[in-house]
């Protein structure tokens, strides 16, 4: 990134205390709207975390060719989906964007971020942040995932955005860990925490990489086995993750929260580094 540019938004975002990371298993769009054990824990994060002055998130429901941040001043409420109640369509996070932020990113010298006036908020970010910050008071941006990149290079990427944690901007990815809904057993939703053998095994295999800071493990994921193979059959759901880790360091906590799985092959695991 071009320091000068991050410099330049010092008024609005000086030094402060340093925010933590988070990766959030967003899981069904009807989390947004239901009183569960999910939704539960994030009302509680949000109001345990110093408030920031930003948001950025990155969530698997907005993939590109090149990346891009959502750059306009009243980012649209994106109802990416079908088939559920009416009441969720009906509801609206009103959160500002930041486009003095967004322009900053821009000026990064490698991967170039385009600025974008069209994207908005997903639900893999707003049915999040509902509960995160219900009053919709923090500026949100979102970063689109670049299909064309390759795991390291989002996670470099990642590094290079780390440095906003010391400028109070709380950068969440959304996704799931283990996320194949072709196999979904649909009967056993209401099942607590069924997982099939090789869901469990990935879902541990990954938390065990992330406790050891095993990183390289974490990006080649393509190459860990057939439990990952199953677990991340699209990478969209968990690249998130990859940006999460290169935002944190070993002097990080690290804190798993929704630790679930659901329906066999999804996985709720959410963790918060710092």
């Amino acid at each position: 990134m071009n320091l000068n540019s991050l410099h330049s938004l010092s008024s609005s975002f000086p030094t402060s205390e340093r925010m933590p990371v988070l990766f959030i298993g967003h899981g069904s769009p009807m989390n947004a709207i239901e009183d569960n054990t999910f939704s539960k824990e994030w009302q509680r994060i949000g109001k345990s975390l110093p408030k920031p002055n930003a948001i950025i998130c990155i969530s698997a429901h907005w993939e590109t060719k090149g990346t891009f941040v959502t750059a306009m001043e009243k980012p649209p409420t994106i109802h990416d989906f079908g088939g559920f109640p009416q009441s969720l369509f009906d509801v609206q996070y009103p959160a500002p964007g930041h486009p003095e932020l967004a322009t900053a990113l821009s000026q990064f010298e490698q991967p170039n971020i385009t600025l974008d006036q069209q994207w908005g908020l997903d639900h893999g970010a707003w049915s999040i942040l509902k509960h995160l910050y219900p009053n919709a008071d923090v500026p949100v941006l979102e970063l689109s995932i670049d299909f064309t990149l390759k795991p390291e290079q989002h996670y470099q990427l990642a590094k290079q955005l780390s440095v906003l944690r010391d400028r109070g901007v709380l950068i969440i990815g959304s996704g799931n860990m283990v996320h194949n809904l072709r196999m979904v057993e649909w009967s056993k939703l209401n099942v607590e925490n069924y997982s099939f053998d090789w869901a469990a095994e990935a879902n541990t295999k990954m938390k065990s990489f992330i406790d050891s800071f095993d990183h390289a493990s974490l990006i080649d994921f393509s190459n860990q086995g057939q439990a990952f193979k199953l677990a991340i059959p699209t990478s969209e759901h968990y690249i998130p993750l990859l940006y999460t880790i290169g935002m944190s360091t070993k002097a990080d906590n690290v804190r798993l929260f929704n630790d679930v799985a659901v329906g066999g092959s999804l996985t709720m695991t959410s963790v918060q580094f710092g």
